[in-house]
């Protein structure tokens, strides 16, 4: 099942042809996307997945997108949704078309949650590492490249998943030239030592998480050190657990990394999982 809201607040066939030729979305990319999870109609995360829309277009110097009107499109989707308890929303908003006047298209589009993703929940994943190419201080040097922000040019990160199904793994934890962790190309990456949580900082490029700071306010509260610091590749082979945070996905762990099985992380996943859905 799928429903999909245009920003003038009216309801549009999924199936029936939307975007223009010559949109620059479709043209080059150029546009700025969020994935929401909706649970029993309440979508999670919603302001935080707004702000970074808006932080998104503002690196990308897109107007600003309207925020009243993807609130409404998001009301209207988890309205007319039918299926499952849970959903997949996707925001989508480009730089409009080419020679236009500058008025973005916008929607908001309700998917179901495949089974592979499920599956990945509930029994974890294997993934590989791969060098992103960049070192930590090149976002900062080179805004140009966008590094941080969630653009509608996913080209590199599905071109990663599929090297790394080349390797016999199904996930990619992205590194720097020099072994510091970055994130996966659809998620946040988070290690446990002992009751501490360590996620990498934005500043070295990557995309703040959502779901991942979700779980660092419930883990804080439940007396866990949260720690936002670099992470050294090697670091990930010796800790009690690596995870991957994402919004559909929410946590899920990593269980072999690089052909290497990792520590049994399932009872850390099912604590991490509840401080999470303490959340909600």
């Amino acid at each position: 099942m799928r429903v999909l809201a245009l920003l003038d607040g009216t309801l549009a066939d999924p199936d029936s042809p939307l975007i223009r030729v010559d949109d620059l979305g479709l043209m080059r990319g150029d546009g700025v996307f969020e994935t929401i999870l909706v649970v029993d109609g309440k979508p999670r995360e919603l302001t935080p997945h707004l702000d970074r829309l808006d932080r998104s277009a503002a690196m990308l110097d897109m107007p600003a997108p309207p925020r009243a009107e993807f609130e409404r499109a998001v009301e209207l989707v988890i309205g007319n949704w039918a299926g499952g308890r849970e959903f997949a929303l996707k925001l989508v908003y480009t730089r409009g078309i080419e020679g236009g006047d500058g008025t973005g298209t916008g929607f908001a589009l309700g998917m179901e949650i495949g089974a592979k993703v499920l599956k990945q929940r509930a029994e974890g994943l294997s993934a590989v590492t791969l060098d992103r190419g960049i070192e930590p201080d090149l976002a900062d040097r080179a805004p140009w490249l966008l590094l941080g922000a969630k653009s509608l040019s996913y080209a590199i990160n599905m071109a990663a998943i599929r090297e790394a199904e080349r390797r016999g793994a199904v996930e990619v934890i992205f590194t720097t030239s020099s072994g510091s962790v970055l994130e996966g190309p659809t998620s946040t990456v988070v290690l446990v030592r002992g009751k501490t949580l360590v996620t990498p900082p934005s500043k070295l490029g990557i995309l703040p998480g959502t779901t991942q700071y979700a779980l660092f306010r419930a883990a804080e509260r439940a007396g866990w050190t949260v720690l936002v610091e670099p992470i050294q590749t090697s670091e990930l082979y010796d800790a009690e657990g690596v995870f991957l945070a994402s919004s559909v996905r929410k946590i899920t762990r990593v269980h072999t990394l690089d052909g290497k099985q990792l520590p049994d992380s399932s009872t850390l996943l099912t604590e991490l999982q509840g401080l999470y859905e303490s959340e909600y």
